[in-house]
This record gives structure tokens, sequence and C-alpha cells, in this order.
């Protein structure tokens, strides 16, 4: 399917895709909307993709880099939650991080005067008079733990987070070159492999400008996120976004989702978080658009994604046109060459 055709079809209904397909009366296309502005990197989203679609364990080797133990998408890691620190001090982040400087000096002096009831990250409270002053015992005086952690000292880096998951692109590279027919797009609109089809021959890996699907180690044959293709038969949410406890990830038709990603979009550059984008958005891009979208806090590049990604298969159709028209070339000057040399060769 050509990148016109792609266009074409996203201006039509949202079953288009799927009708395209072969399906004659399809639902609506579902998808993603991945919010990274409210991740906050509790990993419920890996742990409930392993544990409805019996997706075995990666190792959990912490990589030596950050809390991040997955390291990226594979066949054994259909979500894969990126964590992302940044050397940028608070006021240099967008005057939407500003803002929730001024809020933490604003509310720290009030939480200082707070009475020190209680022990305070397993440790023992200094004793307090009646009114609530420390006790003077004449001892020397210590920084207990969490004292001198304010606004003012948090100011070297900020987390970014963002649960990554196969994109179901509208043009689908790993469609594309499947020889055995494995993959095939559902009546949903998404990519799923048939793994009793796969012969593992790995033409999906390269066809996938995102690095999503892989081969496995354990049976050799090619695996992926299936938007949870069994639990979207019985009307259920996706394992991952019914886990999400801050809504990070949201599920449901993708027309809506598209909406409701501008939306929020546009509240954050309103707020004054200007570097905040949507990517996967544009039907225009090199995919025809995903079927996962993410709103991301920097450019994708910072959290492991392509920043222009073209699906390879993308030009297949023009330049098998070019191969045949040089090879019919070929032939003719072939076919004249021998011509001209059997005229030579007459006596």
């Amino acid at each position: 399917m050509t990148s016109d055709a792609v266009t074409r079809e996203l201006a039509e209904p949202p079953d288009a895709l799927a009708r395209a397909n072969g399906y004659d009366e399809p639902p609506p296309r579902v998808g993603f909307f991945t919010d990274t502005s409210v991740c906050i990197g509790c990993k419920a989203c890996e742990v409930a993709c392993k544990e409805w679609n019996d997706v075995p364990d990666d190792g959990l080797d912490l990589l030596g880099m950050s809390f991040d133990n997955t390291g990226m998408l594979g066949a054994n890691s259909w979500r894969h939650v990126a964590f992302v620190e940044q050397r940028r001090p608070a006021g240099q982040q967008g005057d939407g991080w500003a803002l929730l400087d001024e809020m933490t000096a604003e509310v720290e002096p009030r939480l200082r005067a707070a009475p020190r009831g209680g022990s305070e990250l397993g440790t023992t409270p200094l004793p307090t008079a009646p009114g609530g002053a420390v006790q003077d015992l004449g001892m020397p005086t210590f920084t207990r733990p969490g004292d001198g952690t304010g606004a003012e000292t948090r100011t070297d880096f900020r987390w970014l987070m963002e649960s990554d998951v196969c994109k179901h692109c509208t043009h689908a590279g790993c469609l594309d070159v499947c020889p055995t027919g494995a993959l095939f797009r559902t009546e949903f609109g998404t990519v799923v492999v048939q793994q009793d089809i796969c012969n593992g021959c790995g033409y999906c890996v390269s066809g996938c400008p995102y690095g999503v699907i892989d081969r496995s180690p354990l049976d050799g044959r090619a695996h992926k996120c299936t938007l949870c293709y069994d639990r979207l038969h019985d009307g259920l949410t996706p394992a991952c976004a019914k886990a999400c406890p801050t809504e990070s990830i949201q599920f449901g038709d993708l027309d809506e989702l598209r909406e409701r990603a501008d939306r929020r979009l546009a509240d954050l550059h309103q707020q004054g978080v200007e570097e905040a984008q949507l990517y996967g958005r544009d039907p225009g891009d090199g995919v025809g658009g995903h079927g996962s979208l993410f709103l991301l806090l920097d450019d994708p590049e910072v959290y492991g994604m392509p920043p222009a990604p073209v699906v390879p298969t993308r030009y297949a159709p023009q330049i098998w046109r070019r191969v045949g028209a040089a090879a019919g070339a070929f032939a003719l000057a072939a076919i004249g060459a021998f011509v001209s040399a059997a005229v030579g060769n007459r006596p």
C-alpha cells in the first residue's frame, strides 16, 4: 500500500484500514495514547503485559544505567518503561517547570514547620518538648535524613519516563515483508503475529523502523505487542492500560484518542510546557501515522525513538517499477546488440 493510499484512507471512516484489508463490517480502529507527562515509572504496564500474555522474564538486568531494567522493546519485552535523567537546572526547563518549582518552594516552608512526630525515613525522631521544639540535650547537631533537600537543592536534573510499545503503524513494514502471512492486520486495525505460522525468518525485524519486533531466543519466532487481541474480542481493555494507575496509557477508538491528544497538548502549551509534542499523530509521516500515539516532553530521540521514521517498504512499488524498466531496457539493448552482430556477420 503506497503512502498516497494511506493518506486517502485516513480521510475515510475509522474502519477504512480494516476494510482495505478484507473485513466487511469491522469495528472502529483502536489504539493507545500514552501521555508521558503523567507517567510515574511504576512499571505496572510491564508487569500486567507479561502476566496476561505469558511473556517470559528478561533477566531483570539493571544495565548499569538508571532504573531501566528493560533497555528496549523485544521478543520478551512488549512494554518498555524508559527512564531518562536529564541535567536541566530548574528554571531552564520552560515556564511550566518553573511554575512547578515555585509551587514546591511555597509548600516546603509549611512542611518544615510541621511537628516532627513519628519516625522519618526509618530514623528515630529527636525528643521534643511539649510545645514541639526540639529539646537541647547538649549533644552535637546532626543533619537528619531528608533535611536540606528542598526545591533549592533539587535543581540538577529531571526525570522523563515513557512506556513504549509497538506503534501498530498504518503502513507497517513488518507486515509488508512477511513471506508466510504470519503477520496480519486485524479487524481492529492492529498488527498481530500468528506464532503457529511464523517460520522465524526475521524479515520483519529489519522491516520495522522502530526496532519493536524481535525474534525470541527461546523459540526463534517473532514476537511483539498484540494490543491484547484476545481481550479486544471480549470487549476488554488491554492489560497495560487497565493496570496503569495514572491513566498515562489510555485505550480507545483511535480518532477519539487523536482528539484527546490534541486537547492535552494544547493544555500543556497553555501552561507553558512548550517542549511538549505529539509523536505518531501525523498521518503524513513515514509510516502513515501510529496506532499508538505519544505525548512527549522532549524530542523523540531522547526517549530512544527515531525522529523521522520511514517504513523501509514505503518506496518498494516505485523501486520495483524502476527495476522492471531498467531490466526491460537492458533486455532490449541485448537483443539489439545480438541482431546487430548477426547482421554484421552476414557474408
